[in-house]
């Protein structure tokens, strides 16, 4: 029987009616779902279980994926199937914000929630570590300066490098590429020994990406061990091996005391004050961004900005600075506040 353009467009309602509902139906979601850094993800915890307890929602799901691992799913689209909120020890880069609207991700609020240094720590069974930005460039760069020219990087022991540091080998546990930690320990620590080089240091103005590629690029030979994104298996791992060194978050280093110590950089040991103030050389902001598309269609997102962005939580007697956060000064966390409750754009 042939259908009459009537029924047919009744059918084509109907069935258009049934996949609104199914859509509905595996669309809905009650919890906010967060992604992101491993450094960022002790203190969003806190939060998380906080909203939890006070607000009536339920608490939402955090995930320890990586900086750029989180910020990579927080892009991939807009939608149940994708994160709320990704959080981050590095501000995001043009390239990601570019990424995320392409996959319709146009609406992005971003919060600074304050500070953190990355420190280099050793088992406190062994003497307490000092080193410059310059030795630890030689002791983990890819290729190092030698008679004019780049060379492969042959120093076993750190003694190799100044006969004041120890002769001991050089093993450095750290984080993978998608590390927000790793970002910033290059940036920091790796290029702020690489520029001391006043030859290399030229070489930014001529030629940008050669620049980067000596500054950055970490040595593949084993000197450096690549630990994945749990900083507590970096603190087990130093505790088994004395020897060895490792790379994470000053919040780390500060709930873990009793079994590791931070290395002085260029003089200046990792603790809250020379964090805050910037005296010591591998400091750094932390962030998390939010998908503004979800707020009204994933419950309680704006009232999580809001009790992360109280002053009982990341003020300077809250309980995230309890678990190593450097707050922002005052003037700053209020300015954020607001730009956070408010759902300011994202400005690059």
């Amino acid at each position: 029987m042939t259908k009459t353009p009537l029924a047919i467009a009744a059918a084509a309602a109907l069935a258009l009616t049934a996949s609104v509902a199914l859509t509905n139906a595996a669309e809905a979601r009650d919890q906010i779902r967060i992604v992101g850094s491993s450094t960022v993800f002790p203190f969003s915890t806190a939060v998380a279980e906080e909203f939890g307890k006070t607000t009536g929602h339920k608490t939402p799901v955090v995930e320890s994926t990586g900086s750029g691992g989180g910020l990579k799913l927080f892009c991939a689209g807009v939608g149940v199937a994708h994160p709320d909120v990704t959080n981050s020890s590095r501000r995001i880069k043009a390239s990601e914000v570019e990424r995320c609207a392409e996959n319709g991700v146009t609406d992005i609020t971003e919060v600074k929630i304050g500070y953190d240094g990355i420190v280099l720590a050793n088992s406190k069974a062994t003497e307490p570590f000092s080193i410059t930005l310059q030795q630890l460039y030689l002791a983990l760069a890819k290729d190092v300066p030698s008679d004019g020219g780049m060379v492969p990087n042959s120093n076993e022991t750190w003694a190799d490098i100044d006969a004041s540091l120890p002769a001991v080998k050089i093993e450095v546990l750290g984080p993978p590429p998608t590390s927000g930690t790793r970002d910033a320990f290059v940036e920091l620590a790796m290029e702020g020994g690489c520029k001391t080089f006043p030859d290399i240091k030229a070489l930014k103005k001529e030629d940008k990406k050669a620049y980067k590629s000596i500054c950055h690029s970490i040595r593949e030979d084993g000197a450096f061990v690549e630990a994945g994104e749990n900083d507590n298996l970096i603190v087990q791992k130093l505790e088994a091996n004395p020897s060895a060194l490792g790379i994470f978050g000053y919040s780390f280093l500060d709930q873990n005391r009793d079994k590791v110590q931070g290395s002085t950089i260029d003089g200046v040991e990792p603790d809250f004050d020379t964090i805050a103030d910037g005296s010591y050389p591998v400091s750094r902001s932390m962030f998390f961004y939010v998908k503004k598309a979800h707020v009204g269609v994933i419950p309680g997102i704006v009232e999580f900005i809001e009790t992360f962005t109280d002053e009982d939580a990341w003020g300077p007697y809250g309980y995230l600075a309890d678990k190593g956060l450097i707050p922002l000064p005052d003037e700053d966390r209020d300015a954020m506040r607001e730009q956070a409750t408010g759902l300011a754009q994202l400005s690059m």
